[in-house]
């Protein structure tokens, strides 16, 4: 993700931003699907995020047919990645 970084604070042009190879993997904040019960019996608020939360390199997603990489020029955790972190109202991966 470096290249992207470098190349957009660089001003590159749309061409030379297309013609950066993607990595094969990144690093991200993420919530994983065994642990979707981790809370059950807590109240709301005993749930900590940082025990469901986890940061680490993830491979990059192959693309469908129908998909396409989007650039996101900012990133944070935020009031949804915490509701997501405990597993509330209801964990996402139903959804996804």
């Amino acid at each position: 993700m470096q290249a992207f970084l470098d190349a957009i604070s660089a001003g590159a042009s749309g061409d030379e931003l297309a013609n950066i190879d993607i990595p094969e993997s990144y690093r991200a904040a993420f919530v994983k699907r065994d642990e979707a019960d981790m809370w059950e019996g807590y109240a709301s608020e005993d749930k900590d995020p940082r025990k469901s939360l986890h940061v680490d390199e993830v491979a990059t997603p192959e693309l469908a047919p129908d998909e396409v990489y989007v650039a996101v020029m900012a990133g944070a955790i935020n009031f949804n990645t915490v509701w997501t972190s405990i597993f509330e109202p209801l964990p996402t991966f139903g959804f996804l």
